[in-house]
């Protein structure tokens, strides 16, 4: 059962201002990060095989930190970690333009990967404490504000480079913006999580199981989109390279418009009509995408996908926090790394059974994936 410990009036109306701040800077970061990949690449000179493993270190620092920050959020409560936390992968974010050799990248990365691992599930803690608190959905908009901030991270980068501005100028301005708002923001972050019920990890079961598998494969979606949506324009239909990026494009906008109107749309018509409306959407925008002979046509898909699978997740994580099979402090981290799982798994995978099968057949596996994910969902409890 979750406490409501004493907190003043102020900060008790920053809490919803303040969790979506956290949300927009980890995407903003994210995408710093994201912007800068090729300049790194370039100046210390790998391919492309050494790059996936360094970003494999990413991901495994990510993975590692989400069942320590659940338990350490459980002890120390969500505004000491986090403050540590996204201190933490800021200052990364600067370091990582000024990597010289592949081992110093790999070490930073695990940090970066650390971080905002460690963020992203302790944020999560912290939106589901305050939507309960607020006894109103909040989740999805929570979620909208990191995928606004990815959009505008990848657009303020994009302007800065473009200007001429090196990658450490333009890192140092998004870090500066993100520690500035943390301590902007800091007293609506919450000084406790909720109470420690059990052993600091176990291992996910029950409704947590199913909920975890579900964001798993929607990530994995996701993943798939954000790497792959390019490749498959360009080569399979045709799409000039300058525009083979429009499909994710469309992907990310209305994935952040559903997510910013999703608490309104789910007051109206419900959970379940949005998670079961929102899988099949998405399943038929991805069918549509991979079958479509006209440009307009799979850009339409792309959207569908976006603004189907916009608001899944965020319900999942909302019903994270109803279950009773296991304590917050152990399904939210749980929930995170299957999720995070997915994002890494997806990419690789689909490269995978491309090979053996074709990129399309891949692709339509991962329509039926999402589609298989919509009929799991109806045995979760919102």
């Amino acid at each position: 059962m979750t406490t409501k410990p004493f907190v003043s009036q102020l900060d008790s109306v920053m809490e919803v201002p303040s969790t979506r701040a956290m949300f927009f800077g980890a995407g903003l970061a994210t995408a710093a990060w994201a912007a800068i990949i090729p300049i790194i690449k370039s100046n210390i000179g790998i391919d492309d095989g050494t790059l996936g493993l360094l970003l494999l270190c990413l991901g495994v620092g990510a993975i590692s930190s989400m069942p320590l920050a659940g338990a350490v959020a459980t002890r120390l409560g969500c505004k000491l970690v986090m403050l540590v936390t996204v201190s933490v992968f800021s200052l990364v974010l600067i370091l990582l333009p000024l990597a010289t050799s592949t081992f110093q990248l790999a070490v930073l990365l695990t940090i970066f990967g650390f971080g905002i691992g460690a963020t992203d599930c302790v944020m999560n803690i912290q939106a589901i404490l305050v939507e309960k608190r607020a006894d109103k959905n909040l989740m999805s908009g929570f979620h909208g504000f990191y995928s606004l901030g990815g959009i505008c991270g990848a657009g303020v980068m994009a302007a800065l480079l473009t200007l001429g501005i090196s990658a450490l100028q333009a890192c140092i301005l998004v870090s500066v913006f993100v520690v500035g708002g943390l301590f902007y923001f800091h007293r609506g972050l919450l000084p406790f999580s909720n109470p420690k019920e059990g052993p600091s990890f176990a291992l996910p079961h029950g409704p947590v199981l199913l909920i975890g598998l579900i964001c798993f494969s929607l990530f994995l979606a996701e993943g798939t989109v954000l790497d792959w949506s390019g490749v498959y324009l360009a080569e399979y239909q045709n799409v000039p390279h300058s525009s083979a990026m429009l499909g994710l494009f469309c992907f990310s906008l209305t994935m952040t418009l559903g997510r910013l109107t999703g608490d309104n749309t789910i007051s109206r018509f419900g959970s379940r009509l949005v998670l079961t409306t929102g899988g099949l959407l998405a399943s038929a925008g991805m069918f549509l995408a991979i079958s479509a002979s006209d440009l307009n046509l799979a850009l339409l898909g792309y959207a569908l996908v976006g603004l189907g699978c916009a608001n899944i997740v965020p319900i999942m994580f909302s019903a994270t926090g109803k279950q009773t099979s296991m304590p917050q402090s152990l399904a939210v981290p749980a929930v995170s790394t299957l999720g995070y799982i997915g994002v890494l798994a997806g990419p690789a995978s689909v490269g995978q059974i491309a090979q053996y099968f074709t990129l399309p057949v891949a692709l339509y596996l991962i329509a039926l994936l999402i589609a298989l994910a919509t009929l799991v969902s109806l045995r979760v409890r919102l």
